[in-house]
Order: C-alpha cells, then sequence, then structure tokens
C-alpha cells in the first residue's frame, strides 16, 4: 500500500511539473521553427519562466461574470483536471522495482482492462469543457464548447476504432500485457533486437490515433474550440487567474498523457533494446532494469510531445467543416478498413 501511495504521489506531482514546463517547451519549439530564442530571462535557458508564470496567474484577480452560473462555473475546470490526472493511473511506467525483497510493478493500477479504462475516462472530460462554455453565460464560449464538444466525440469514435485493431492483435486489455508484448518476438518477426513494436504492425492505426489524438486534446491544427480569429478565446473566454490556469494544465497534462498512451501502445511502452536479455543473464540487476525501462520510457514520451507542438508550428489551422469531414468520411472508414484487414490477417495467417 505505501508503495502505492508515494507511486500516486509522484505521479502526482511528475504531472504537475511536466505541465508546466511544458509550456517551456512549448515556447522554445516555437523559438525553434521561428528562429527566434524564446524565454532566457528568468533563469537559466529561462527554465524559471513555468513558475513566473504560475505566480502571476495566482496574483491575478479572479472574477465570475454576473449572470454565469457560479458553482458550475467553479467545477468545470476542476473535472477537466480530475479526468487528465486519473487517467494515468492504469499506465505502466516502468518495469519492476525490488523493495524488501519483494518486485512492485511501477503502475498504480493493474487493471485488465486498461484500455476501457482510459477511454471510459477520456470520454468524461467533454463535461468539462461543455459545462465551462455553458456556465459563463457567453455565446463565444458556449458556441467553443459545442464545437469542442462535437469535434471529440467525432474523433472518438475513430481513436476507438484503430484501437479495436491493437486489442485485436495483441489479444487482450492489459496495457502492460501489450508492453511485454511488444518487448518479445511477435508473429516471428523481430525489430531492434525483439523489439517488435505496434507501429511497425499497425502503422494506418498509428496515424489515425495520433490524428485523433490532436483533435482530442483541441491542439493545433485541430484547435478550432479556442480559435481567436472568431471565438475570442472558446469556451474558457470567462475565465481568468487560476481558473483559467487549471484549463491550462489540465491541457499540457492530458498531452503528457496522451503521449504515454501512443508510447505505451505503438512504440513499445518502457521496453529497451536488450532488456529481457540483460533481466535474464543477470547483467542488470532488477532495480536498474526498472531505472532504466522509466527512463526509457519518459524519453519516448518528450519525443511524442516534441512532435505534438512540431505539427502546432508547422500545418496551418482546419476550418470546422473541413474538420468535421475528416473525422466522419476519412478517418472513420480508414479505420474500419484497417479493422478489417487486420481479422483477416489473424483469421488466415
Amino acid at each position: 500500500m505505501w508503495f502505492t501511495i508515494s507511486l500516486v504521489v509522484i505521479l502526482f506531482v511528475i504531472c504537475l511539473g511536466a505541465a508546466a514546463y511544458e509550456t517551456w517547451m512549448e515556447r522554445k519549439v516555437a523559438a525553434l521553427m521561428q528562429d527566434r530564442y524564446g524565454p532566457n530571462r528568468a533563469g537559466i535557458f529561462g527554465l524559471m519562466q513555468p513558475l513566473c508564470d504560475g505566480g502571476k496567474l495566482f496574483f491575478k484577480e479572479d472574477f465570475v461574470p454576473r449572470n454565469a452560473n457560479k458553482w458550475l462555473f467553479i467545477i468545470a475546470p476542476g473535472i477537466l483536471m480530475l479526468i487528465a490526472l486519473s487517467t494515468g493511473a492504469v499506465i505502466p511506467w516502468g518495469k519492476t522495482l525490488v523493495f524488501s525483497g519483494i518486485s512492485y510493478p511501477v503502475q498504480v493500477a493493474n487493471i485488465d482492462v486498461g484500455v476501457l479504462y482510459i477511454m471510459g475516462i477520456v470520454s468524461i472530460g467533454v463535461y468539462g469543457i461543455m459545462l465551462g462554455g455553458w456556465a459563463s453565460n457567453n455565446k463565444y464560449s458556449l458556441l467553443g464548447a459545442v464545437r469542442a464538444s462535437s469535434q471529440m466525440i467525432s474523433y472518438e469514435l475513430a481513436m476507438g476504432l484503430s484501437l479495436l485493431s491493437i486489442i485485436m492483435m495483441s489479444g487482450t486489455l492489459d496495457l502492460r500485457v501489450m508492453v511485454e508484448e511488444q518487448a518479445t518476438n511477435l508473429y516471428g518477426i523481430s525489430f531492434l533486437n525483439g523489439l517488435a513494436w505496434n507501429v511497425f504492425y499497425q502503422p494506418l492505426a498509428f496515424i489515425l490515433f495520433v490524428t485523433c489524438s490532436f483533435a482530442e486534446l483541441n491542439r493545433a491544427p485541430f484547435d478550432m474550440a479556442e480559435c481567436e480569429s472568431e471565438l475570442v478565446g472558446g469556451y474558457h473566454t470567462e475565465y481568468s487567474s487560476m481558473k483559467f490556469g487549471v484549463f491550462l494544465f489540465a491541457e499540457y497534462i492530458n498531452m503528457f498523457i496522451s503521449s504515454a498512451l501512443i508510447s505505451t501502445l505503438f512504440l513499445g511502452g518502457y521496453s529497451f533494446p536488450y532488456m529481457n536479455e540483460l533481466a535474464a543473464n543477470g547483467t542488470l540487476s532488477e532495480n536498474m532494469i526498472g531505472i532504466l525501462s522509466i527512463i526509457t520510457f519518459l524519453l519516448k514520451i518528450t519525443f511524442c510531445i516534441f512532435c505534438f507542438m512540431w505539427v502546432r508550428w508547422t500545418l496551418p489551422r482546419f476550418r470546422y467543416d473541413q474538420l468535421m469531414r475528416l473525422g466522419w468520411r476519412i478517418m472513420i472508414p480508414l479505420a474500419i478498413f484497417n479493422l478489417l484487414i487486420t481479422a483477416a490477417i489473424i483469421v488466415f495467417k
């Protein structure tokens, strides 16, 4: 129990820290794309900038619009933050660590239906956005919330269908089992000394899932819910101070968790080359393998986060009708086609 409690606290701190420094990383990547320096005044390389931003948000004036639904207005960002933090509970962050002769998996809750848990929790996030836009009593906020809700619900379908092909191939809903399978020989094919990542077997599912992740996170080029040209700020237009900060933090925590999920499902999770061999022949201790697996997983997450930011500063924003057409007429048919191909290969292999 103490190990699980410690892991929950550490994961909470890591998620908040990751969200804070993703804002710094976002600015640095934007500066790299635009040939600028980015944050460089607050601390070395601007590393204190997230702390300055947090302090600024804490001391800004906090107000509630006169005709807003006060309680829903306050609760909405909390719902989004709670859901963002809850999704990381079933993700395997590393192999195992040994304390007092007992091996503990680096995972808060190792449940058999981890994929269903994540999809179920993520689907509730739409309530936080919808409540925030509606409770503000602002037409721009409401329109942004409706856009975000319809976008998230539409792309959840394609995301779920792309996940089904991975589930059919691995035969499980357990995320840890999926990672372990990617570290072994699948279907007699081996990449990088036994690392048979799902991205090599399911490239179309990978592209679909990553694209849907952009839409679920309301990240550019799918940031229709927040586009300033016609909606001012979208569903959080009326929010200020730390209520706005909680919305911002939830968005970046979701990006961190989405990167972790992409790494788990398609990039081998915490596995690294020769991991099983090093564990089997005793070259490295179980704790050393566990530490290296955690570091490997965090590096993969960092790479995925960089790709999210890279795309934001590379591709232009879609029109809303283009976004919905892409989801319903292209993404869902492609996901169904990939599902049928996967089923046929499994049946006739």
